[in-house]
Formats: C-alpha cells, sequence, structure tokens
C-alpha cells in the first residue's frame, strides 16, 4: 500500500498548486481519508494504517489531507447511520477539504451529562427550526457546517428524544463567538442558534435516534484524541482562506513513532538548559512521562496487530484518551516546575489573539520552552472534551468490564419533568 502511494506521489505532488487543487488530488484518489471504504474516497484501512498513511506523505515531502472533524468524525459516522443521499452529498467535499466542520454537542448546562442538552429542533415543513446554544465548540469559528443534537421530544426520557442533524453555519439564525483561553488563543467558541434551519434530509439516522449517532461520533472522536500522525498548518473549509494558498508554503509535521523528538526528550532538554535535571522530583515526572509514552506507543502497536487479525482491543478509545490526559497533567507539572518563575511570564498581543512566553531565553531551545508553556496551559482542555476522565471510567466500568450502573430516574423520566441546572 505504502509503495503504491509513494509511487502515487511521485506522479501527482505538485508545490505550486493551489491546495485546494493538492486536496482534490488527495481527496479523489482516497489517500486524504485513507480509513474510510473504499467505495467513499478511501482504502478501508485502519486508523493506524491512516496515520502511517499520513507520516508517509509528510516523509514524501508533500501535505497530508485535512483531516480533522470531518473525515474523523462526520465521514465514519455517516458510514454507520447516514443514507446514501447523504454520503453523496456530504463526503466528496469533507475528503478533499472543501468545507470545514465542527461539533455543536455540549451546552451550557449540559457538559458532562450531554444527553441533558435543551437546545431544541421543531418541523416545519420539509425542514426543522432550531434554537438553543452550544458551547465549547472547537473551530466555530472556521465552520461551513456542523454536526448539531438537538431535542426533538420532551415528552420522551432524555437519551431518547434527541436528535442528529448535519447543518449549515453560515446561515441567518447562527452567531458564533469566540472564547479566549489562557494562552490568548480562542480555540473554542459559543454559538446561539436563532430559528436557525436545517433540511429534514439531514436529519442522521432518524428522529430521536440522536444518542445512539452521538456515541458513534464520539467513539471517533475518543480515538482521534489518542492518535498521532502527520499534521500541516493547513485548515480546510471556505472561512479559513487557506484553500487558494500556494501548497508548498504550508508546515507539516510528522507526528508517528520514531519521528520528531518526544514531550519527555524535549522536557529533559529543558531541565538541563535550568540546570533542574537532577532535581529527583522532575527526574521522577521526566520517568514517569517516559514510561508512559512508551505504554502509549506499545498499546497502539498492539491495536494495529488485533486490527490486522480481525479484531478488536475493548475500550481501546476510552483508554487511549485516559493516557493522553494523564501524559498531559504530566507534561504541565513538569513544565512549570523546571521553568519556577520564568514559566509565570507568558505575554498576550492584544486584538489577533496570539500569544507567547517571555523569561525563557535561557533555555537551550528558547522558542520550544515558549511552545511548551502554551502546550502546558492548554493541558486543561483536552483533558475535558471528548467526555471527561470520570466520563470515561464510567464508560470502561460499565461497557468493558460489565460492572453495575449506577441507579438513575432520568433513565425513564419524561425531559419536561427532569430538574434543570441553574
Amino acid at each position: 500500500m505504502l509503495s503504491g502511494l509513494r509511487g502515487w506521489l511521485a506522479g501527482h505532488w505538485d508545490s505550486d498548486l493551489t491546495l485546494r487543487e493538492w486536496w482534490v488530488r488527495l481527496g479523489e484518489a482516497g489517500w486524504a481519508a485513507p480509513a474510510w471504504p473504499v467505495d467513499w474516497y478511501g482504502h478501508g484501512l485502519s486508523l493506524a494504517g491512516a496515520a502511517q498513511v499520513n507520516d508517509a506523505i509528510v516523509d514524501f515531502g508533500a501535505v497530508p489531507g485535512a483531516g480533522g472533524f470531518g473525515v474523523g468524525m462526520v465521514g465514519p459516522t455517516l458510514f454507520a447511520h447516514g443514507d446514501e443521499d447523504q454520503r453523496r452529498r456530504h463526503l466528496r467535499d469533507i475528503a478533499t477539504g472543501g468545507l470545514a466542520w465542527c461539533q455543536l454537542f455540549s451546552e451550557p448546562g449540559a457538559g458532562s451529562d450531554l444527553a441533558g442538552l435543551q437546545t431544541r429542533a421543531y418541523p416545519d415543513g420539509e425542514t426543522w427550526v432550531v434554537t438553543g446554544q452550544k458551547v465549547w465548540t472547537s473551530g466555530g469559528q472556521y465552520a461551513d457546517r456542523a454536526m448539531l443534537l438537538a431535542r426533538t421530544d420532551v415528552d420522551v426520557p432524555k437519551h431518547a428524544g434527541i436528535s442528529y442533524f448535519l447543518i449549515d453555519m453560515h446561515q441567518p439564525g447562527v452567531e458564533v463567538r469566540p472564547l479566549r483561553e489562557m494562552t490568548g488563543r480562542s480555540f473554542f467558541n459559543e454559538v446561539f442558534l436563532t430559528e436557525a434551519r436545517v433540511s429534514a434530509r439531514d436529519l442522521v439516522g432518524g428522529e430521536g435516534n440522536g444518542w445512539a449517532v452521538a456515541n458513534t461520533t464520539l467513539a471517533h472522536e475518543r480515538a482521534l484524541s489518542g492518535a498521532h500522525g502527520a499534521t500541516s498548518d493547513a485548515l480546510p473549509g471556505s472561512v479559513a482562506g487557506d484553500l487558494d494558498r500556494r501548497v508548498g508554503d504550508f508546515a507539516v509535521e510528522r507526528g508517528g513513532a520514531g519521528a520528531s523528538r518526544s514531550v519527555s526528550q524535549r522536557l529533559t532538554d529543558l531541565a538541563r538548559s535550568h540546570h533542574r535535571a537532577g532535581d529527583p522530583v522532575v527526574r521522577q515526572g521526566l520517568v514517569q512521562l517516559y514510561t508512559l509514552e512508551r505504554i502509549i506507543n506499545l498499546t497502539a502497536q498492539r491495536v494495529r496487530a488485533t486490527e490486522t487479525a480481525g479484531r478488536e482491543v475493548a475500550g481501546t478509545p476510552n483508554l487511549a484518551k485516559m493516557a493522553l490526559s494523564r501524559a498531559l497533567r504530566i507534561q504541565r507539572d513538569l513544565t512549570f516546575g523546571i521553568l519556577g518563575p520564568d514559566g509565570m511570564q507568558f505575554d498576550y498581543e492584544p486584538g489577533d489573539g496570539s500569544a507567547g512566553a517571555s523569561g525563557t531565553d535561557g533555555a537551550a531551545r528558547p522558542e520550544e520552552a515558549r511552545q511548551l508553556v502554551e502546550e502546558a496551559l492548554f493541558a486543561q482542555a483536552p483533558q475535558i472534551y471528548g467526555g471527561s476522565e470520570q466520563i470515561q471510567r464510567n464508560i470502561v466500568g460499565e461497557r468493558v468490564l460489565g460492572l453495575a450502573r449506577e441507579p438513575r430516574e432520568d433513565r425513564s423520566t419524561p425531559f419536561r419533568d427532569l430538574p434543570r441546572n441553574g
């Protein structure tokens, strides 16, 4: 497979193409979404195989496909629950990066309790009218389309009254407000929906079946959270403005095993440059992080082996997300522990959402020290989005280990009769 890819790249890669032109070539050949089925712009590979394809594209010197929410979450959800018409209308634009997607799931009063969402959708002829508020929407300011969960029935238990839609973000009644984080950037957004409309053709899985569809999406989101692979700084969709730029101008980074320096290596260098490599607490943290990185890597190899044999390891996406969350906590604590007061000097440039750390010039790689500080400030987010660690533990306990569920009355009570969060 990879030898065929290299031959294809030799005949089709051209750094002077626009990003749009390159992604069309890559997507139509099945190399932008290689985990998708062969009949739908893919090669039927596993997620691990798809990551190897992306790494091979970068090793060749080319730019990998758009990836992200569209390829990793929307596509697999449509394969599991969508109909032929939905796949035909949406998948090509995802595979070729023409449209960017976001996820309208979480709400101010329904974060960990996602099924408690209150955004409502009412039928109106051949469309649904949607009103409500969403929050923590990653990349919402760049999105053309969104995966939307809305309540379509309040007279049944909360899990049964939810429907799953694909909604156009470029319409009256959709307002996106970026949320500035302590990194100085705005990765997340809040989205207000005021009588926005979505076609009945874009109701996925049938009315009231949204919880089952959403669980498919969330399973793929968790798998992506724990995955490693090549990435680029090119953004899909009509909003970001990247599609008509020269493709050769985009930076790429290989993220696979044995590629760029690991986080533990980067932090070891930082400790040496700040004369903290002999500190027993720092050394212990570095060993813990290195050990966890090796465990994550070996687990990924195990998953690839079992997928090759036609089997799967139950709970892998959840376990991968928990392992990544723990690694991020160790990385965060080590970064600030090594830098000490220098780690508190983080500058923001008002207006453009950019940020940077000052006071790190004593590091062997000052720019990398700045990057580590920003990663440490952002480390709180991945532990929450896609389901917090407590949610992951519940899922593994109930669905993998077969432990008894906690008693809950909300599974049988109509939604309109449930108490509401403040």
